[in-house]
């Protein structure tokens, strides 16, 4: 699944090409995704012009201002196996390529997604109004989130710390490949109770936390076996992975053998001598 660096990969990535362009076509091969797809979007969106791009967690939000100032903001989300790339016109689409948004610069905007758990909607209203936005904790990245917060919300909670690094309203987009890779840089156990680590220690979590996910935003992305960048290229941080998918390996650290358990319906690896 898409995480939220390789949402900001592929955001860094077609911003230069949408953003100030007007849209002058849409094309819906596919309606039927997760959300279907509004069966307006033609209409709202044909010769609009589009403003900066942002991200909140794993969404892409698009703001368009059509010709008589009326504005409005695209929520895309990739789902588990969507990619948004871009495409230059007249390039003809491959077999899940369900969304084209066309450009006056000659760029199309290409939405593809085997699975189809992703889609493409409208944000209702503000980031606080629409349901989907409305609960979420802070970015990783900024100034919101710290040990801290970590530290105050986990008092008196027996979850173990993976699951809860990975809940959203605690904070948002630090997935099960990043928390894995976070834990491991702070040398936490994914298996403790979060009610029972101290501030310092979350203190190193909160900052491996942002290292991590600094680190394969600039490297763009991880290489999981369904993303590209929003340019069609794919990451390159999984070739830097300390612990996911290197169950039965050793660490590099300590050599010991890493070791794989079930947290939170999850699978999460971990060295039993660098994490206690």
């Amino acid at each position: 699944m898409p995480e939220l660096p390789e949402v900001e990969t592929t955001r860094r990535g077609i911003a230069p090409y949408l953003e100030g362009a007007e849209i002058t076509e849409v094309l819906v091969r596919q309606w039927r995704l997760r959300v279907p797809v509004p069966l307006d979007l033609d209409q709202r969106l044909i010769g609009a012009r589009v403003g900066p791009l942002a991200r909140r967690a794993k969404y892409l939000l698009i703001p368009v201002e059509q010709a008589g100032g009326a504005s409005a903001t695209l929520l895309w989300h990739l789902g588990m196996s969507g990619s948004l790339r871009i495409a230059r016109l007249g390039e003809l689409p491959r077999k899940h390529d369900h969304v084209d948004v066309v450009f006056d610069n000659g760029h199309v905007l290409r939405y593809h997604d085997p699975r189809r758990f992703g889609f493409v909607d409208w944000l209702q209203g503000g980031e606080h109004d629409d349901k989907r936005l409305a609960h979420l904790g802070p970015e990783p990245l900024s100034p919101a989130f710290d040990g801290n917060r970590l530290y105050q919300l986990s008092r008196g909670r027996r979850m173990a710390v993976k699951p809860f690094l990975m809940d959203n309203a605690v904070v948002v987009g630090v997935g099960n490949i990043y928390a894995s890779e976070a834990l491991y840089m702070a040398g936490i156990d994914p298996r403790r109770a979060a009610g029972r680590i101290s501030l310092a220690r979350y203190e190193l979590l909160a900052q491996a936390s942002r290292d991590v996910l600094a680190a394969a935003i600039t490297q763009g992305g991880t290489t999981l076996r369904d993303f590209v960048s929003g340019t069609g290229e794919p990451g390159y941080f999984a070739q830097r992975l300390n612990v996911y998918g290197r169950h039965g390996q050793p660490c590099h650290q300590c050599g010991r053998e890493l070791k794989r358990v079930a947290l939170g319906q999850r699978a999460s690896v971990f060295c039993p001598g660098c994490q206690h």
